[in-house]
């Protein structure tokens, strides 16, 4: 682990070496303050029977108790000194070991033939992170761009320096030129508070960011998948929603530029796939939770987990009665993968079937965690979809997939993520 930075091992050695010396001269000035004591004591009985006048003796006694009492007080001192330097010393060897590199996760080995060359766009953020472990852990080489908008450095920093891993900081907005097999297209804010800070700039990105990476896919015959979203089907008249559903989107409302920039993504797919011959695959994505969430992102997972361990009221927006089903991130991935590994062209959803109301959920949430939090409501927001539910049975049939996390075993490892990261947040530096 240390051999590839030999001055942060000796670093890190040379405070070892200096918490073992605070100890041991701590230990040692309070060994010789009892010593001394010790021996002070039996100097003051032995020298009893040589005194012959007994106030003499009395005076003698108190001025040798003063001393000792004033040794013991300044080695009192110094030992709480010396243990105030050791936490400050204990403190920083913490903040140099959460600093120095951890040996990468296990990596396959794949030789020339199998290994594939795949281009993660929007790899920094939440699921495109997960897909790049799996991916790199499959031995894959991997190449992630991200403009960090949503997405953040730490969650892929665990590969950053790894032979088969390069990070491109780089807006898709702008034609990228590199060599690949596979696409997986996932750049793009997700969630409303993101998509909706800035219109223009989502609606770009779904649309000539999509259309350089179609245009990428084309140049060097890479396969591509899209990942769309269940907000193509806007608030559905149709539930559960199966592919065949052409959606019920209000196109000038608050989420257009999300929901259309999406349905434009998919038009474009298929139009390169038709009159270019682009091996294009498209993931229709329902509400995914887990590990690196965004934690002011806005959506229900993270708003009412954050707000259960703040033991803040739980705010549920409307009455309540509107539906959504949640999937564990690691399924998504699962997901994608077999998607982007299959023969099948046409729109696939990805999702849990299984619905739950919001008041549901909030309960849920808050069982989870414990707390005093209420449940309470506020003012619908405007478009918010009343009924969201995925018809899978395309997934299923075609990639043999289905959800394997339950919700309330995801919520758990995604609550543990989330007290995590408000103690880091409180971390004092």
């Amino acid at each position: 682990m240390f051999l590839s930075d030999p001055s942060k091992y000796r670093h890190q050695m040379l405070i070892r070496i200096n918490v073992f010396l605070a100890l041991v001269i701590g230990s040692s000035l309070l060994l010789l303050g009892l010593i001394y004591c010790f021996v002070s004591n039996n100097g003051i009985h032995n020298h009893e029977f040589q005194v012959s006048n007994k106030n003499e003796f009395q005076v003698f006694e108190t001025v040798e108790s003063e001393h000792s009492t004033d040794l013991i007080n300044k080695l009192k001192k110094d030992l709480a000194t010396a243990n105030e330097k050791i936490e400050q010393l204990e403190n920083k060897m913490q903040g140099f070991e959460e600093r120095i590199r951890k040996p990468y996760p296990n990596v396959k080995y794949l030789n020339y033939r199998s290994k594939k060359r795949i281009l993660v766009t929007g790899g920094a953020g939440f699921v495109g992170s997960h897909l790049v472990d799996k991916l790199m852990k499959a031995g894959h080489d991997i190449t992630v761009v991200d403009n960090f908008f949503t997405g953040v450095k730490a969650n892929v920093e665990q590969w950053i320096g790894h032979a088969n891993f390069e990070l491109i900081h780089q807006d898709i907005v702008n034609p990228l030129f590199v060599e690949v097999d596979e696409i997986y297209h996932l750049a793009s804010p997700a969630s409303p508070q993101h998509y909706m800070f800035n219109p223009v700039k989502t609606i770009k990105t779904n649309t000539i960011g999509t259309i350089n990476m179609l245009g990428l896919a084309k140049r060097v015959g890479a396969k591509v998948l899209i990942a769309s979203t269940s907000e193509v089907y806007g608030d559905p008249e149709v539930h559960p929603q199966p592919e065949t559903y052409w959606g019920h989107v209000n196109p000038i409302g608050p989420r257009a530029c999300y929901d259309e920039g999406k349905r434009v993504s998919e038009t474009l797919s298929y139009a390169y796939a038709k009159h270019e011959k682009v091996s294009v695959r498209v993931a229709r994505i329902f509400n995914t939770h887990g590990p690196r969430m965004h934690m002011n992102d806005g959506r229900v997972v993270s708003n009412f987990i954050l707000q259960a361990l703040r033991n803040e009221p739980i705010t549920v927006y409307g009455r309540g009665n509107q539906t959504r089903s949640f999937q564990y991130v690691s399924d998504l991935v699962n997901g994608l993968i077999a998607l982007m590994d299959s023969n099948y062209t046409q729109p696939v959803n990805l999702g849990n079937p299984t619905e739950h109301t919001i008041n549901e959920f909030a309960v849920i949430i808050k069982g989870l965690v414990g707390g005093k939090s209420k449940v309470i409501t506020t003012p619908a927001v405007e478009d918010d979809p009343q009924r969201r539910k995925p018809d899978i049975t395309r997934a299923m049939t075609y990639l043999n997939w289905k959800p394997k996390v339950g919700l309330k075993e995801g919520l758990k490892m995604t609550i543990d993520y989330f007290k995590q990261e408000i103690k880091k947040s409180q971390k004092t530096v």
